[in-house]
């Protein structure tokens, strides 16, 4: 038996799962939630768009996952040996980008910046630059249209640029102290490969093309020219960074002795590059062309593939399309939604003040509704949109309430206008002639939620399909270590064979109800209205949603 680590660094935890490289047979896993901050984020009261994370639980968290992991696998698998370890593979949330000295170390790691939040990692969801983001979406669309048509011709808050913009305009001590920058998902490879010089840290594809511009038909990340529009600082910059970025066909280097001692590991082990969470996910679920999978958690993020042979056209409103950005020979086509757990999560928790166990009172007192019933229709932007808007000062609405409305049949319209964002992004991409045949989900919401799955299948009229491992970021992770280890070793050579072997899907299959579907066709279309209003595309006239509201709800109670 040869296995492979797939360590998968979250918005509140990291997590290592240790997995069977012949059929994907998960071994043992270990979780490590991240000790600082609010459930391991650096929050700001007087901010709320601020939200950072200590560099050195990522360090703290590599250790005692794996040893843990290892050590459970000791004892439940007998002849186990940590020396059957044939790779290891890193995903991380982004944009979360770190600014480090000239020897790799992360700012926030030493003494004059640990109290600094922003020498931290600017963790994904952090929206501190959408001022920033606005800017660059404007000089690039007059000056440099090619860079955000590949990225839904806007440029968010969430992304590279903006945040490190907004750290030199609000913060020039800590940008004028960082040597340069690293993605989340590049340096803890190299930490694990003692990288100790941030020019000779392997960058990853999937994050440089879909947050920092880069391709290289224009040479990689922005001309200096474009980046002196925004800063010259930012332009002196460039060249601390990167000149060339890799798909995950390529090794980010070899696990070296310092980390190999810490974690009972052979040294000289490959490491894969890093990728996204969700994009290692997507490989994880088993991803080609035609399938779109939908990684829901906190946020929801869709990918699909397209073969690089094929003609793809720019897609407005997304997060990307990039060459070899998830899987080598295809194109990365990405978007999702700002806040779909999460959004559960603040109905419960903030408003209703409760905690996980309202969530299963909720979802019990309203599955047996029928669509409509209520009354009631939402937007799901409490944390902005992320497509097809782009645009992060967006907030949530809820209309349609009365004095009746309950708690519960609330937290039901929040699933359903997550449903409604969900069907936005399928029929802009498909309006787009990217090919979705299947849908398959990952993620907690995929496992654990029934009640969501099957409003998504009845909302979108399509059938939701679930991937077969409950950790799927890590385990695309722990794929890619194996293909980075090559045959030879006990992995493979190419992701299609990895997959095959290492993927697949549970009997749970989400079908739609025909009479439901019709009903929330009718729902979504006032949701359009909306959207589009409130939404700045167009000016409609709204009049009419709280009445058509009322209708539908009274032909539904009847």
């Amino acid at each position: 038996m040869k296995c492979t680590i797939g360590l998968d660094f979250g918005t509140n935890s990291v997590r290592a799962l240790l997995v069977d490289c012949r059929n994907g047979e998960e071994l043992a896993t270990s979780v490590f939630d991240y000790p600082s901050g609010h459930q391991g984020i650096l929050t700001d009261p007087k901010n709320s768009h601020l939200a950072r994370q200590n560099p050195a639980d990522y360090l703290e968290g590599i250790e005692y996952t794996i040893t843990t992991a290892l050590s459970e696998a000791e004892k439940a698998i007998p002849g186990f040996n940590p020396a059957d370890v044939i790779g290891i593979g890193v995903d991380s949330t982004g944009s979360s980008p770190i600014p480090v000295n000239a020897e790799n170390t992360a700012l926030a790691c030493l003494d004059a910046f640990k109290d600094n939040p922003a020498a931290h990692c600017w963790l994904w969801k952090d929206h501190t630059s959408y001022k920033e983001a606005a800017q660059i979406t404007e000089i690039a669309r007059k000056e440099r249209p090619q860079y955000v048509a590949k990225c839904g011709n806007t440029y968010s808050s969430e992304w590279w640029w903006s945040k490190l913009w907004h750290c030199l305009n609000s913060t020039p001590e800590v940008f004028d102290a960082a040597y340069s920058w690293v993605e989340l998902a590049d340096w803890v490879p190299a930490v694990l490969a003692g990288v100790k010089n941030p020019l000779e840290v392997k960058r990853g594809v999937c994050a440089a093309g879909h947050k920092a511009f880069y391709a290289d038909e224009w040479g990689g990340l922005p001309d200096e020219e474009f980046l002196s529009m925004l800063d010259p600082k930012l332009a002196a910059l460039k060249e601390r960074l990167y000149t060339k970025a890799y798909n995950a066909s390529e090794t980010a280097g070899y696990l070296c002795e310092k980390w190999a001692a810490k974690l009972g590991l052979k040294a000289g082990i490959p490491l894969a590059i890093g990728e996204f969470d969700v994009h290692y996910g997507a490989i994880g679920s088993g991803i080609k062309e035609g399938t779109l999978v939908k990684a829901m958690g906190t946020s929801t993020c869709d990918c699909s593939v397209v073969k690089l042979s094929d003609d793809i056209a720019d897609i407005p409103g997304i997060c990307g399309i990039v060459k070899e950005s998830i899987l080598p020979g295809f194109y990365g086509v990405e978007a999702g939604q700002s806040a779909v757990g999460d959004l559960f999560k603040w109905w419960v928790e903030v408003v209703c003040k409760g905690e996980g166990k309202t969530h299963k009172e909720f979802r019990e007192t309203v599955q047996q509704a029928k669509p409509g019933a209520a009354g009631l229709l939402a937007l799901d932007w409490n944390n902005g949109n992320r497509t097809v808007l782009v645009d992060q000062r967006l907030t949530g609405l809820i209309l349609g309430q009365t004095l009746h409305t309950s708690q519960a049949e609330i937290y039901r319209a929040l699933i359903e206008a997550t449903a409604y964002g969900a069907r936005m992004i399928i029929e802009r991409l498909e309006a787009y002639g990217v090919p979705i045949q299947t849908i398959v989900c990952c993620g907690g919401i995929a496992e654990k939620d029934p009640l969501t799955m099957q409003i998504y299948a009845d909302v979108t009229g399509r059938t939701m399909r679930v991937s077969r491992s409950a950790q799927t970021c890590a385990l695309g992770a722990a794929i890619g270590a194996a293909v980075v280890a090559g045959s030879g070793n006990g992995g493979y050579d190419d992701y299609d064979s990895a997959q095959a072997a290492m993927t697949g899907l549970k009997d749970m299959v989400y079908t739609p109800i025909e009479e439901n579907h019709a009903v929330y066709n009718r729902l979504f279309k006032l949701y359009k209205d909306v959207h589009d209003a409130f939404g700045g595309v167009c000016t409609n006239d709204l009049g009419h949603v709280m009445k058509e509201l009322l209708d539908i709800k009274e032909t539904q109670l009847n």
